[in-house]
């Protein structure tokens, strides 16, 4: 039998093995590194894209905000006009009977009294005047109290006016406005 010696052939191939092992190991490295600057870059792309929705929403929502302040601000002006409209209304649906009330105080009033001032506030009527004598304010409140549109008529002061005459007074009253129910009814 012949003697072969295998040994530097087995050498050779573990120093082959050994290599083709290194290279692989450097490839598969090489790819690693690959493969997690590639992830990072797709994370990195995810971030900047959610970065951008997120700007995107953000940069919308102070357009809303604005738009809704808008909102508010047209409601307020609206609700101011709607409050004004409602005072016109009233105030032109409160005319007629104005009148008729300053036409009742003046069919009211009896020979020898004048008034100096007459305000309301409410359905109250403050009226301030000067009579000859006390028959006179005594007449002005008969009539006043007889008046469809006028009652309760209540004096709060009668004082002497020297300056007027020997018996004049200047007096001080208050009436309530009464509203007649057939005007109510038809509206005025």
């Amino acid at each position: 039998m012949a003697r072969i010696n295998l040994l530097p052939w087995r050498e050779a191939r573990r120093e082959e093995l050994k290599r083709a092992f290194l290279s692989i190991l450097g490839l598969v490295a090489a790819m690693a590194v690959v493969l997690v600057m590639l992830a990072d870059r797709v994370v990195n792309a995810q971030i900047d894209n959610q970065r951008a929705r997120n700007e995107y929403i953000t940069t919308n929502i102070r357009v809303l905000d604005k738009q809704v302040e808008e909102i508010r601000d047209l409601q307020r002006k609206r609700n101011q006009l709607i409050d004004r409209m409602r005072v016109i209304q009233e105030l032109q649906g409160n005319r007629p009977i104005i009148v008729r009330v300053l036409d009742q105080l003046v069919r009211t009033v009896p020979d020898g009294v004048f008034y100096t001032s007459v305000s309301a506030r409410g359905q109250q009527l403050s009226i301030d005047g000067v009579a000859e004598s006390n028959n006179r304010v005594s007449s002005l409140m008969r009539r006043l109290d007889a008046s469809d549109w006028l009652k309760e008529p209540n004096l709060d002061a009668v004082r002497a006016a020297p300056a007027y005459g020997d018996q004049a007074n200047t007096f001080d009253l208050t009436v309530q406005v009464d509203l007649p129910q057939a005007d109510e009814d038809t509206g005025g």
